[in-house]
């Protein structure tokens, strides 16, 4: 029986976007995936038969934008049904908090599940001399594109070592181009929040020698004291080409969409994602889709979730151990310092 709803039903086929970020990073291929494993074109194999085991007649889409700040706005104006966002960004949303103080709450996000981890990485030119944030004073230093999630936290770890964009030559570029500058001399370095190993990381390091720099110590602590969405992490040796284990901060890679989207259809895209039949191409597709779990869907969830993901969690018997964030967004004295 098919899980969209009626006025969907009668459209042949039904098409879904899911907002990424650049072809740079994660969100991309990752989206991707999760595009390969919620789509039933009308007149698949059932997946009974070793066919789709995604929505029925539904064909998802990938969506390339500037990141988790751009698909929160364009989830909140109804231009993307679905799209990417890191934890913090959405928290930040949501409650009208943070960087997005003074502005209404964008109360209608809603997710569908958590993905993966992201790291904050700070990527340097190697013999820069660049050893800790605060070496970045009166460097040509790329905090990311306007818009991006990356330059959100960006912001916030220059603020927690005293440094403002003052204090050293910013650019905002996305990283794929920042890389480039970086190989041709005209970046120091860069900052980028993605899952690991990159991409366009992975490309620098195999040409440029690159080191990573560590975010860690008494500033490091205070952030996740004051932003409890921050994790210690540790980048592992050899992640990229000649660097060295590294000890950074992390964030949860969301899947969200809006209460205006059908309790129904938000049922069968969760249904879909975690279908057994789809763990394979989860697996095989790409190494952060190692990562995506049933077990830690609802893991550090930054808004609430769907009426319909809800629903499934529930019937798998996942939900009741797990806490999740209320409908109602807190209003009043902001919970975080705007960066």
């Amino acid at each position: 029986m098919s899980v969209l709803p009626k006025h969907l039903e009668a459209q042949q086929p039904s098409f879904l976007r899911i907002g990424t970020a650049s072809t740079a990073g994660i969100y991309f291929p990752i989206g991707s995936l999760i595009a390969s494993a919620i789509s039933n074109p009308p007149g698949s194999r059932e997946c009974e038969r070793g066919g789709s085991c995604g929505v029925p007649g539904l064909v998802a889409v990938v969506q390339t934008t500037s990141g988790s700040v751009e698909n929160v706005a364009a989830l909140s104006s109804g231009m993307l049904e679905t799209g990417f966002c890191q934890a913090d960004v959405a928290y930040w949303a949501f409650h009208g908090q943070g960087p997005y103080e003074g502005e209404p709450p964008a109360e209608k996000l809603r997710a569908i599940a958590n993905l993966y981890p992201e790291v904050i990485q700070l990527v340097v030119r190697a013999g820069s001399n660049i050893r800790t944030v605060a070496d970045l004073r009166g460097r040509r230093i790329s905090i990311d594109a306007n818009g991006s999630g990356t330059q959100v936290d960006a912001k916030l770890i220059l603020e927690a070592w005293g440094l403002s964009s003052d204090d050293f030559d910013a650019h905002s570029v996305p990283a794929n181009i920042a890389a480039g500058l970086l190989r041709s001399g005209e970046l120091d370095g860069f900052f980028m929040v993605a899952g690991i190993p990159t991409p366009s990381i992975q490309n620098l390091a195999g040409e440029t020698p690159i080191n990573l720099v560590p975010i860690d110590g008494e500033e490091a602590e205070d952030l996740q004291e004051r932003f409890p969405f921050f994790v210690k992490t540790r980048i592992p040796p050899g992640t990229y080409p000649g660097t060295f284990p590294t000890s950074s901060l992390s964030i949860g890679a969301q899947w969200l969409t809006t209460s205006d989207l059908d309790e129904d259809l938000v049922y069968g895209l969760a249904k879909a994602l975690w279908h057994p039949s789809n763990r394979a191409l989860l697996d095989k597709g790409h190494p952060k889709g190692r990562l995506i779990r049933l077990e830690t869907a609802l893991d550090g969830l930054g808004v609430p979730l769907h009426p319909g993901a809800r629903r499934f969690y529930e019937e798998m018997g996942h939900f009741a151990t797990q806490p999740v964030p209320t409908d109602t967004p807190e209003t009043g004295d902001p919970a975080v310092d705007s960066p």
